[in-house]
C-alpha cells in the first residue's frame, strides 16, 4: 500500500532544517543543498516544495512568527482577564526579548533576513514587512481602546506609539543578543518606557474635592 504524504508535515520538516541552519550559521549559510542536509531530504524534494530560496526564507519567518504569536498567546492567557491594555503589551515585549532559545532563534533569523533583504531584491520582494506591520496595528488597536477608556493619554498617537513600541523591542533584543546588555536591563528600558507612556497627566485626572 502507497505511503500516504503528509505535505504540511514535509514542510514543516524542511522549515525546521533551514532554521536549525540559520539559527546556528546564520542565514548567509543558508543553501537549499544545506537544508535538505540538515532536514535529511532530498535536494529535488526541497525544491518539490520550495521554488526557490527566497520562498523558502520567508515561509521559515511566517513559520516563526506562528510559533511566535502562539507563546505570546499562551503568555497572555495566564494574565487576569481582560488583560489592561499595560498588561496585554509588556506581555508582547516581554515575549519579544531573546531570552531563551526559541526567542533567541526567532530574533535571530528575523535580523538576518532584514540585513539580507536589503541587497537581495529577490527576498525584498517577499512580504516580509507584513510581519512588523500587523503587530504595529495590533497594538494600535489596543492603544485605541486603552485610550478610549481613559487608561491612555488623550494626546497620544496609538498608531505612532505602537511603531515607537515595536521599534524599541527589535532593537532591545539585537542589543541582548550582541551582549550589550542583559535580557534585565533590556526589561528595564521597556519599563521606562511604558511608565511614561501610560503615565497621565496630572491636570487630566479630576480631583477628589472637584465638583
Amino acid at each position: 500500500m502507497p505511503t500516504t504524504v503528509d505535505h504540511d508535515e514535509r514542510r514543516t520538516q524542511i522549515i525546521d532544517g533551514l532554521i536549525r541552519v540559520a539559527a546556528r550559521a546564520g542565514l548567509h549559510a543558508v543553501t537549499m543543498r544545506s537544508v535538505a542536509a540538515e532536514a535529511g531530504v532530498s535536494l529535488r524534494l526541497v525544491q518539490y516544495y520550495f521554488e526557490s530560496k527566497a520562498g523558502l526564507l520567508h515561509a521559515a519567518i511566517e513559520h516563526l512568527e506562528r510559533r511566535s504569536h502562539a507563546r505570546w498567546t499562551a503568555r497572555l492567557a495566564r494574565l487576569p482577564s481582560p488583560p489592561t491594555a499595560r498588561a496585554f503589551i509588556a506581555a508582547f515585549l516581554d515575549e519579544a526579548l531573546p531570552t531563551d532559545e526559541p526567542s533567541r532563534t526567532f530574533h535571530r533569523v528575523f535580523t538576518s533576513y532584514a540585513v539580507l533583504a536589503m541587497t537581495a531584491p529577490d527576498l525584498a520582494e517577499q512580504p516580509f514587512v507584513e510581519g512588523p506591520n500587523r503587530l504595529e496595528r495590533q497594538l494600535a488597536d489596543v492603544l485605541r481602546s486603552a485610550q478610549a477608556g481613559g487608561e491612555l493619554a488623550s494626546d497620544r498617537d496609538p498608531a505612532a506609539e505602537a511603531v515607537r513600541l515595536v521599534t524599541i523591542s527589535h532593537g532591545l533584543g539585537t542589543s541582548v543578543l550582541m551582549g550589550q546588555r542583559t535580557a534585565e536591563a533590556a526589561r528595564t528600558v521597556l519599563r521606562y518606557h511604558l511608565d511614561r507612556l501610560f503615565r497621565i497627566p496630572a491636570a487630566a485626572v479630576p480631583s477628589r474635592h472637584s465638583g
